[in-house]
C-alpha cells in the first residue's frame, strides 16, 4: 500500500501546531502508523512546521 499525502493528513489530523518532524514520527508511532507512514514522516525535508499548510507543502514534495 502506497501511503498519500492526503491520507497522512487524515491521520495527523488534530496534531497540535508547531509541530518538529521528530514529534511526528514518535506521534505516528504511539497511534499505531505503519511502517510506510513512519517512513515517510522521516522523509520530510523540514525539521520543523509550523501549521499543517506547510507540512502538506512538504508532504507534497515527497510525492
Amino acid at each position: 500500500m502506497t501511503v498519500t499525502g492526503v491520507q497522512l493528513q487524515e491521520y495527523l489530523a488534530g496534531l497540535d501546531y508547531p509541530v518538529s518532524r521528530e514529534d511526528l514520527v514518535r506521534w505516528g508511532q504511539e497511534n499505531g502508523a505503519s511502517t510506510e507512514m513512519l517512513q515517510m514522516l522521516r522523509a520530510l525535508p523540514a525539521e520543523h512546521f509550523d501549521d499543517p499548510a506547510e507540512l502538506s507543502e512538504a508532504l507534497n514534495t515527497l510525492a
